[in-house]
């Protein structure tokens, strides 16, 4: 074998058949990253939304979280069904609009 024929076959092997070089591999590493790095960012931003989704307008209100409790306590026999309307009655004529 001729040398030049023997530095194409050595280069062939450590460069590969493409002309790509061993930073081929960089390249999932790069998209991991990517992704982690957004999955980071907005995993965060829509944890945070749904946490505050929760205690929004429509969501756990401290009147909501009255009217369970009660129901709770009505539920467990505590209060009776006359008790229960009657707090119940009071707690939504004083709960914010």
């Amino acid at each position: 074998m001729s040398a030049a024929l023997a530095t194409g076959i050595v280069a062939t092997h450590v460069v590969g058949p493409w002309g790509f070089g061993w930073w081929f591999l960089l390249i999932p590493l790069f998209w991991i990253a990517l992704f982690a790095v957004l999955f980071a960012v907005f995993g965060r931003r829509w944890r945070r939304a749904a946490a505050d989704g929760a205690y929004g307008p429509y969501g756990r209100t401290p009147a909501r979280q009255a009217e369970t409790t009660l129901a709770e306590r009505f539920a467990k026999g505590d209060i009776d069904e006359t008790e229960y309307r009657a707090r119940l009655e009071v707690l939504r004529a004083n709960a914010p609009q």
